[in-house]
């Protein structure tokens, strides 16, 4: 009885390695392959599409539903995360590191937001010729306005202007807002 319950212990193990391996390899893929625009089955919005988290906590779940185990807590007001699947109320969104899982839906907000990449300046008008308003570092949330092709306006801290849209996470590269 003990041998075949090894066994047993040991096929679930090579499986959940093989799981994992499997899983490593998709993210890793994905990472290095094109952006590339569906729409949601649930919403029929843009995936991937940005969004920014509505509470200042929020569990991380390893599967779409309360049963699943938690993986980690986002612990951020506001911070952008990228949705990349739903199923029913839930949504698998990713954090700028690549970290992320699944969360219910009502703890997320449509209100657009990114995070600051490097040190940067705020001008008051989408050219490095302009006045700068303020400079904002690394990892500020910052709320996003209008984007064209090259520049986005934010808004953080009392302060507004444009900055350079390749210093910003919590933007599609080609995305233009009004």
């Amino acid at each position: 009885m003990q041998n075949s319950g090894r066994t047993f212990t040991e096929i679930l193990r090579i499986i959940c390695i093989v799981l994992l391996c499997a899983s490593v390899s998709a993210s890793i893929a994905s990472a290095t392959e094109p952006v590339t625009t569906t729409t949601g089955p649930i919403t029929n919005l843009p995936m991937p599409r940005y969004v920014s988290m509505k509470a200042s906590e929020a569990n991380v779940r390893r599967g779409p539903s309360l049963t699943h185990r938690i993986d980690w807590v986002f612990k951020r007001r506001d911070m952008p995360l990228r949705i990349v699947a739903e199923h029913g109320h839930w949504r698998r969104v990713e954090d700028r590191d690549g970290q992320g899982g699944w969360i219910h839906y009502s703890l997320l907000s449509g209100v657009r937001t990114v995070i600051v990449e490097e040190t940067l300046n705020i001008y008051s008008r989408p050219n490095t010729d302009s006045p700068v308003n303020a400079m904002l570092e690394a990892g500020v949330i910052a709320r996003l306005g209008k984007c064209d092709p090259d520049w986005c306006q934010v808004r953080s801290g009392g302060f507004r202007g444009w900055t350079p849209k390749t210093l910003l996470w919590g933007v599609l590269p080609d995305e233009v807002r009004d």
